[in-house]
């Protein structure tokens, strides 16, 4: 680090802020710059440069617009999550949505859930997990997931699907012996989903900011859960009206639960704390 530049210019991070709510909608106002500067000295490290403006040269330069705004959004980006994050959305899930969508006679398709803002794939592989039960005990019963998130970091490590042994605590044991495989190397304390489990789940790359969402059919849950509070109102409306449009009439949003829809004009009707449904029409 050069000793003449210690910490990120007020300019500099203004200017980094408003090409960050610009490309990613986050909002990272004016008490986030100790944060930033820890989170961008890894790019510092990385590209062996010298100091913040440099950095700076380099994400507003023709090529830096196109290639390091993505490696930008990954530092920024706070990826926390859980196998069976906030459970009750997935009891529900099991004992509520998943027979009524099977009443409703959707089993001519496989049933569709998105998980958007997967993060590192816990999310996703939990959905996984509590619909291959289902399935297996209601033959015939078929499913897709499609799980995005907005950092190719973290979507790599989901794709991997390898995690730690202590990660899978709030996994049931049986569910541990069943979807996860042990290394060969007793020494190892790392676990990997079973292929079976990865098979239904498709990772892509997504911003909320695109204008197309890219989902060629609509999905009947999805689960957008600890995501928003990263945007300011006017942009979490968007980005859930955006959502609601991709959810069948019916279908189920999950957020997270320090998150609220109040005051929101969107076709989503409370159901359980966390939990909307589409108004049909």
């Amino acid at each position: 680090m050069n000793a003449r530049e210690p910490s990120l210019s007020d300019g500099d991070y203004a200017r980094l802020c408003e090409l960050i709510y610009r490309e990613a909608g986050i909002s990272l106002g004016t008490q986030k710059k100790i944060m930033l500067e820890a989170r961008i000295r890894r790019r510092l490290k990385a590209l062996s440069l010298a100091g913040f403006g440099t950095y700076c040269d380099l994400v507003f330069s023709r090529n830096g617009l196109k290639e390091e705004i993505p490696q930008l959004i990954d530092v920024v980006t706070t990826n926390k999550t859980d196998f069976f994050r906030e459970p009750k959305h997935f009891d529900f899930l099991a004992a509520k949505a998943l027979p009524e969508f099977s009443a409703d006679n959707r089993l001519g398709r496989p049933l569709l859930i998105w998980s958007a803002g997967c993060s590192t794939g816990e999310e996703p592989y939990t959905l996984a997990m509590v619909l291959s039960e289902y399935a297996a005990a209601h033959p015939g019963f078929r499913f897709r997931i499609v799980a995005t998130d907005v950092s190719s970091t973290v979507l790599a490590k989901a794709d991997r699907g390898v995690y730690t042994k202590d990660l899978l605590r709030p996994v049931p044991e049986f569910m541990q012996r069943r979807y996860f495989l042990r290394s060969r190397d007793r020494a190892s304390n790392l676990v990997r989903v079973t292929p079976e489990l990865r098979r239904p789940i498709e990772f892509r790359r997504l911003n909320f900011m695109d204008s197309d969402y890219g989902m060629t059919e609509k999905a009947d849950a999805i689960f957008c859960r600890n995501v928003i509070i990263y945007f300011d109102r006017p942009t979490q409306a968007r980005i859930l009206g955006n959502l609601a449009s991709y959810l069948v009439p019916g279908g189920y949003m999950f957020v997270g639960h320090s998150e609220t829809l109040h005051d929101m004009n969107l076709p989503l009707a409370p159901v359980a704390p966390a939990l909307y449904r589409k108004i049909d029409g």
